[in-house]
């Protein structure tokens, strides 16, 4: 099928799973799930531009084997894809509406180790410093998967770029809440332009800090 939105049964099938997170829920709307949300999204998926792919469709199942909470369903949708320089292109949809991001959200220790140096640098950490600035200004959240609550070993704690440097990975995203638009094929285009605005971080990105080159079971960060 081809992309023409997300339908609104695609936000009321989420509205009620934050209510109602039960096998029994699942259970009878699965149909809602399968139509609403999972067909466009796939849809979506095979159809954004190929800078972006290929983008796979997470399952919805959560992991609860090590979780105090045991709620067996995710309560939004989301897919991703990696790039060449380790950027993630990332986007996601809920009762909330839609989400894009793209970067490096959780950088593993060689990535991060990577990037402290190039932030710490006077040119390149000022690059850095600007390309931020200039995507806050747009609008766009700067976030991480974590951060210090001081500077990391071997950084003044007065560090003019502290704020970044206590980051444990970098990324820029926008958030929009339901409206017309997301029903319409218009929503993947609003998708991309938001990737796409974030290049300059992207391009700061490969060329500073790059994919982890460590095995999965090393990249624990200290």
């Amino acid at each position: 099928m081809a992309f023409r939105g997300f339908p609104p049964e695609a936000i009321s099938f989420y509205e009620g799973l934050e209510a109602d997170n039960s096998k029994s829920y699942w259970t009878a709307n699965k149909a809602v799930y399968e139509e609403a949300v999972k067909a466009p999204f796939e849809a979506f998926c095979e159809e954004v531009d190929a800078a972006f792919r290929p983008l796979r469709l997470f399952r919805p199942y959560r992991d609860v084997r090590f979780s105090a909470d045991k709620a067996p369903y995710k309560t939004a949708a989301a897919a991703a894809s990696e790039s060449e320089g380790g950027s993630v292109y990332y986007v996601q949809l809920s009762a909330n509406g839609l989400f894009a991001g793209t970067g490096q959200y959780h950088m593993a220790a060689d990535q991060l180790e990577r990037f402290r140096a190039a932030v710490g640098d006077d040119a390149s950490g000022r690059e850095v410093e600007s390309i931020v600035a200039a995507l806050a200004k747009k609008g766009y959240d700067i976030a991480a998967h974590d951060e210090l609550k001081t500077a990391p070993r071997g950084y003044a704690k007065d560090h003019p770029r502290i704020a970044l440097l206590r980051r444990k990975g970098l990324i820029a995203g926008q958030s929009w809440p339901a409206a017309p638009w997301l029903h319409t094929a218009n929503a993947k285009a609003k998708v991309e332009a938001s990737w796409r605005g974030c290049e300059e971080l992207n391009d700061w990105l490969a060329q500073y800090v790059g994919p982890s080159q460590m095995a999965p079971s090393e990249r624990e960060i200290r």
